[in-house]
């Protein structure tokens, strides 16, 4: 919002014509009619007087009285508004999974543009492997041992372990199930400070009376208590936060639509919009013509006999082929293109900063076995490289330069600090977060060399391990909690972590180890437990199982997926009529 100032003198007065050209410069302006009427009376009652009214920009304009006694009304300068903010959250989205990045097979030409025109941070990282403590930590800025949510909410934990049936020698610990009300999150901050707060889309942060509007969203379109999509991906869907559009609409590009909704009717204040999409964690769906799409460009490709590997507990995947995959991520790319393209129609985008990340690594082990993030070793779940780096994108229009990345490590806990510090708003001094302001880099200067931290104390569902993270520079140390060993890797030779060193660097792992250790005793870390009835040929039954008929049943069923007579029921997922 600018302001209007005009300085009127009695030879403004003099002239009815001169005040009804201001009053039409004024509209013309779209200053608000009951203000412009306002200034219009004025005229008739303040002699040398200045009055203001608000501009739905950030300019301004002054009266200017000429020699000739003849005013004129004319730009000048005016402090410049406050930013706006989109922050857009992806679910499940892996760091090879752009092409951007790496890509050749996925497309996103929209979130490659905020890419382009900001600043990408290329080792970038979630605070968890698995989602819930990921956007916790994003709403809090602290690590998930302050925060309490170590694993995603509906995770079974002590002796309900036992009912998977994975027969693993520990029992995870238990968790917070909900976002503390106690924490004052990024959304609260920002609408406190005079932003209007939105949201979209998943919010896995706890059940009723800890949903976004509990905790500082002021408007709510979609979050719940659920993880993936209830109903799935195309309307109608099972959500009692978003109302089901006509059938076969798409859950991405509606999130989208809505969310510039939002924009188009707070472009005159400034708005804390966090779009966080259900995509693309499973069930992976899309539509016949995206599926017919990739599955053709997998076919000029070439296919593959063999997609999967075994690694330590479970198959990955190692290529990127799934068409069905291939199709959510770019409905979700088309869906930021619809919020980037509102931006620029209203003239917003250079006062929008706008962020993009993902709340943990690709699903390339469990669930729906769907990309692969090599070369980086793991996805989802999993303590590597391929589960916790992401896309990592900051635009911030003043500030960021095109075209510019950063090699520095960056962490979840930091995006807290960093908006408030690019929206000039301070952190509040209740809320101790871990995290520090990003805002040095993206001006091109330095930041001091910190520590970063993990701690995950549960199986994932994708075979990982419960272990805590040390992060020193390139150093990586991973300790295993359940038989007390540790990895070293170095990442700036071993992106793909495939060379541990530990043996070669005795000293330097006993003194990470003992770090890393203060920081757990420092945060009142929880830790899992030794199972009294695990039964270790049970779990060696179980693993062989997985690696010889479980990988033969992943061959088959996501070669099926680029049959070309493929048909997964009889509408595509409801996204379109039954035939």
């Amino acid at each position: 919002m600018g302001r209007v100032y005009c300085r009127l003198t009695i030879s403004t007065l003099s002239s009815v014509h001169a005040r009804m050209k201001i009053l039409n410069l004024l509209f013309c302006y779209r200053v608000p009619r009951c203000s412009a009427l306002f200034l219009f009376l004025s005229i008739f009652v303040v002699g040398d007087a200045v009055v203001g009214a608000s501009l739905p920009s950030s300019k301004a304009f002054g009266c200017e009285n000429s020699a000739d006694g003849i005013s004129r009304i004319v730009p000048v300068e005016a402090p410049q508004s406050r930013p706006n903010v989109v922050f857009i959250l992806a679910d499940d989205l892996g760091w090879r999974d752009l092409s951007n990045e790496g890509s050749k097979f996925y497309e996103s030409p929209f979130i490659d543009r905020i890419a382009s025109t900001g600043m990408k941070f290329s080792r970038g990282y979630a605070a968890c492997q698995v989602c819930s403590p990921s956007r916790a930590s994003i709403m809090t800025g602290t690590y998930p041992t302050k925060h309490g949510v170590t694993t995603w909410i509906g995770d079974r934990f002590g002796e309900q372990w036992r009912n998977t049936k994975r027969h693993d020698s520990h029992l995870p610990p238990d968790y917070a199930h909900n976002l503390r009300a106690s924490e004052t999150t990024i959304a609260e901050v920002f609408r406190d400070a005079g932003y209007k707060t939105f949201f979209a889309g998943k919010w896995h942060l706890g059940n009723q009376g800890s949903w976004p509007t509990d905790h500082g969203f002021e408007i709510n379109q979609g979050g719940w208590e659920k993880g993936s999509p209830m109903g799935g991906y195309f309307s109608p869907w099972k959500n009692p936060n978003l109302e089901s559009g006509p059938d076969g609409e798409s859950l991405p590009l509606r999130l989208g639509r809505e969310t510039a909704k939002f924009i188009e009717a707070n472009q005159h204040q400034p708005f804390f919009a966090y779009l966080s999409f259900y995509s693309v964690h499973g069930p992976i769906q899309t539509t016949p013509e995206l599926w017919g799409k990739y599955r053709d460009k997998a076919e000029i490709s070439g296919l593959v006999d063999r997609r999967f590997a075994f690694d330590r507990r479970l198959a990955v995947r190692q290529i990127q082929d799934c068409p069905i995959y291939a199709g959510m991520v770019e409905s979700m790319d088309t869906a930021v293109g619809i919020v980037l393209k509102k931006l620029d129609e209203l003239g917003l985008s250079e006062n929008t900063i706008v962020c993009f990340t993902s709340d943990n690594g690709g699903v390339s082990s469990g669930d729906a076995f769907c990309t692969s993030n090599l070369p980086l070793r793991g996805g989802k779940g999993r303590q590597w490289e391929g589960g916790i780096r992401e896309p990592f994108y900051i635009r911030a229009p003043g500030i960021t330069q095109p075209n510019t990345t950063s090699a520095v490590p960056v962490h979840g806990v930091d995006w807290y600090p960093t908006l408030c510090d690019l929206a000039g708003i301070e952190v509040p001094e209740t809320q101790e977060v871990d995290g520090v302001s990003l805002v040095p880099i993206l001006r091109g200067k330095s930041l001091a060399d910190r520590p970063l931290y993990w701690h995950y104390p549960h199986y994932g569902n994708q075979g990982g391990e419960p272990s805590s993270i040390l992060m020193e520079g390139n150093w990586k140390l991973i300790y295993y909690h359940e038989d007390l060993r540790s990895e070293l890797y170095d990442l700036e030779k071993d992106s793909g972590e495939q060379n541990d060193v530990s043996k070669s660097n005795p000293r330097r792992v006993a003194e990470m180890q003992t770090r890393l250790a203060t920081w757990l005793k420092m945060t009142k870390a929880r830790f899992p437990t030794k199972d009294s009835q695990f039964d270790v040929t049970q779990r060696e039954a179980r693993w062989a199982g997985l690696k010889t008929n479980g990988t033969s049943k992943l061959e088959k069923q996501h070669r099926r997926f680029l049959d070309e007579k493929f048909k997964p029921n009889k509408n595509w997922w409801q996204s379109k009529p039954i035939d």
